[in-house]
This record gives C-alpha cells, structure tokens and sequence, in this order.
C-alpha cells in the first residue's frame, strides 16, 4: 500500500510539473495574471474536473451495490457483441442479480461508433426507460453509453444539438441525465473520467462528438483484471503506454499499471484538451477505406482511434517544439531518450525519433500508407481536420492548410 501510495504521489508530482500555462490549454475562470516560460500573460490556476475513481482488482464485482446504493430499479447495461461472451460482463451481470438490479443488456455498440450507430442506441434507451446506466467496454461502448444516456434525458433534442461546432450547434447541456457507471476493459481512451462522446459523423466522413462535463460517468471501475481478455493489438492500439503489457499477455503487474495509467491520462486530456494529433485523427478514421486492424472481430473497415492519433505523432511534434523545445526534451527523456547532449533546436527531432522507435518496437503501421492513404488523399484529410477547431485550436503552434498538408505528407512513411 506504501509502494502504491507513493507512485501516486509521483505521478501528481509529474502532473503538477506538466501543467500547461499557455492561455489555449487553461480551462480556468480566474483572471489573475501570471508569466509563462515565454513571457506572455497567463491565468495562474487550472481546475481539475473528473468522475469519481475506484481502482483494484475485483471491484466490478460490486457495480450492483453501486448501483443500488444509487437508488436504481431499471437499468440499461450497454457493451459490444464480442465482449457480452466474456468475463468482464458476465461479471457485471452477476453483481446486478446478486443486488437485486432489473437490468436490460444492449450488446450493438459499433467498435468505432458513427451517428447512426449512437442513435440505434439512444433509441434503445428513450424506450427502456432506464433510470441508470452501466457501460462495460472500451471508449466505443462507454461514449455510446453516454449519448444514450444524455438524449434519453433529453428527448426531444434534435441530435445535431450537442455537437460540437462546426457540424453541430454546441448547445450546453442543460438537463439532468441518470447515473452512468462505466468499467473500462481497454487502456487508452480513459472515457471513463471524461464528458466526451466520440463518433464518426458518416455524412462527412470525419470524426466529432459531443463535450460537456454533464456527461461525465457517475463513477469508473477500474478492474485490472478486464485487461487480460484483450488481444496484442488491440492492448496496443487502445493505449501506446506499456511495452510489456503487449509482450507478455499474462503480466498482471504491467496491464494493471497500464490501466490505471489511462484513467490519469484521461484526467489529464479530459481537462486540459488534445490538440493536432487527435484533430488530425479524425478524419484518418472517418475517411477509412480498407483496412482492417488486426485483432479486432469487426465486419467493417477500421482505424482503432488509438492508431490513428499516434502515426501523424512524429510529425507534429517536430512541428510544435519551436514553441517549447524543453517540455519536448523531457518527454522524450520520459519515453527512454538520452537527451543530456541535446540541443533545444534538437528537440522536435529528438522526440521524433523517439517515437518511432517507439512506435517500431510495438510493430505499429508504417505510416498513413500503410493503412491505405496516399498523397492524392491529402487534400481530403486536410478538409477533414479544419472542422476540429475545438481541438487543433488548443495547439501550441498555429497551423495552416499548407502546414496540414506538410503534416500528412510527413506522416506518410514513419521508419
């Protein structure tokens, strides 16, 4: 428990020294100012918004005295068709009639989710009725089960309404929505502790979703135990945190570490934003053609959103470490770089590298072509990112549509 209790300690530590200051990554209402590192005026605070948390090995088993504590009568469990056959639902299933939980399982959830996927399942909730939710999956099934959740709540809302902008109208949430307690069996998309819903919008091709705190889970359990039923890739593609866990499947240790690593990365982005790399993913999954990532039982062609985020990763950060070559520096350092000798203009490169070795030894794609893009797509990725302004906006480094095209371009090969 000491030993636990002081990596804690740590990561807060390392959170505290990676606090961005910038004006476009503060999410704060104070108005005090304060000095960057580049001089420039600042907010001197960040507030930290985030679902309650409970970690440790078994403790799925006690979602049904969650949920009845709760008060809940009618409960809607949403999950994939792969996993409503495996442990970590059954699981669920069992806590649920143990604590005397009425419960209704929606096993449609699309891997990837598109508009019409998440209104399948918004459907299926305004008729159950349900006054509690219970999501079991990974980032597809946890954000379908918070649209659900959020226009069941609000029935008579057009879908377009919660959209983020530019494809849709941004309103605010304003409504009251039922509990939602999601339990996370991939590493990566730590949905579990934050207020978006990612899908693919399927008349443009390209990725959005829908952000608003009031659609946060309830709760998140985080059982490490769920993580032994993932494939190789499918551990890699949800989350490039822990090399071992890829390697060796049974290694509890690493996968239980790398799972709670997701919920502190979710912590992290679900506050202070993502930028060019997730803008840029978007329409690298939503524009897919063919190709169909290992691992996954899907019977449609797929980009796991995790992949598609990491290949253009070498190429922007070379491109945004003009802005800060020291924060570059000590990222690289974190993921194994030797950077004693390095030089600030050296940064961009040096992280670049790093990556890709990285990226190498999980026997990620090699690069945008791999997965079936050439240069003549360019111009329809670049289309695609510039409706992401609520991402590509929190960049450091401004961009244009010549620098996306470069960015692609670059992104095309990475060994």
């Amino acid at each position: 428990m000491a030993a636990a209790r002081a990596r804690v300690v740590h990561l807060l530590r390392l959170l505290q020294r990676a606090a961005c200051q910038c004006p476009s990554h503060s999410h704060t209402y104070s108005q005090a100012p304060g000095l960057s590192p580049s001089g420039k005026t600042t907010d001197y605070a960040f507030e930290m918004a985030v679902s309650t948390i409970r970690y440790g090995a078994g403790v799925t088993k006690e979602v049904g005295m969650d949920l009845q504590n709760m008060g809940a009568k009618n409960v809607c469990l949403m999950t994939d068709k792969n996993l409503s056959q495996l442990p970590p639902v059954q699981t669920a299933m069992d806590s649920l009639v143990k604590n005397g939980i009425n419960f209704k399982v929606y096993d449609h959830v699309r891997v990837e989710p598109t508009d019409t996927s998440f209104l399948e399942a918004i459907e299926f909730a305004k008729k159950g009725a349900f006054d509690a939710f219970l999501a079991v999956g990974g980032g597809s099934t946890i954000d379908t089960c918070k649209a659900a959740n959020l226009y069941s709540s609000s029935p008579d809302s057009d879908f377009l309404d919660y959209v983020n902008a530019p494809i849709g109208k941004g309103k605010p949430v304003t409504v009251p929505l039922k509990p939602l307690i999601a339990v996370p069996t991939t590493s990566g998309t730590g949905s579990e502790t934050t207020g978006v819903a990612i899908f693919d919008y399927e008349h443009l091709k390209v990725k959005t979703g829908i952000a608003s705190r009031a659609i946060k889970p309830t709760l998140g359990l985080i059982d490490p135990l769920h993580t032994l039923h993932m494939p190789g890739r499918v551990v890699a593609n949800s989350g490039f945190d822990v090399l071992w866990a890829v390697r060796n499947p049974d290694d509890l240790e690493a996968r239980s570490h790398m799972h709670l690593a997701s919920a502190f990365a979710g912590i992290g982005f679900g506050n202070a934003g993502v930028h060019l790399c997730h803008g840029m993913s978007y329409p690298i999954s939503g524009l897919v053609k063919t190709y169909k990532a290992k691992d996954y039982n899907v019977d449609h062609p797929l980009v796991p959103h995790g992949l598609s985020v990491v290949l253009t990763s070498p190429a922007v950060f070379t491109f945004t470490s003009q802005m800060f070559p020291e924060r570059h520096l000590e990222v690289a350092e974190i993921l194994g770089a030797d950077t004693r000798t390095a030089r600030r203009p050296d940064a961009g490169p040096v992280l670049a590298d790093t990556l890709r070795k990285f990226l190498f030894d999980l026997d990620v794609d090699d690069g945008l072509a791999a997965i079936g893009y050439s240069k003549a797509d360019i111009p329809a990725l670049v289309k695609g990112t510039l409706p992401q302004e609520r991402v590509t906006k929190l960049a450091p480094r401004p961009q244009s549509e010549e620098d996306l095209s470069g960015l692609f371009e670059a992104s095309m090969k990475l060994y």
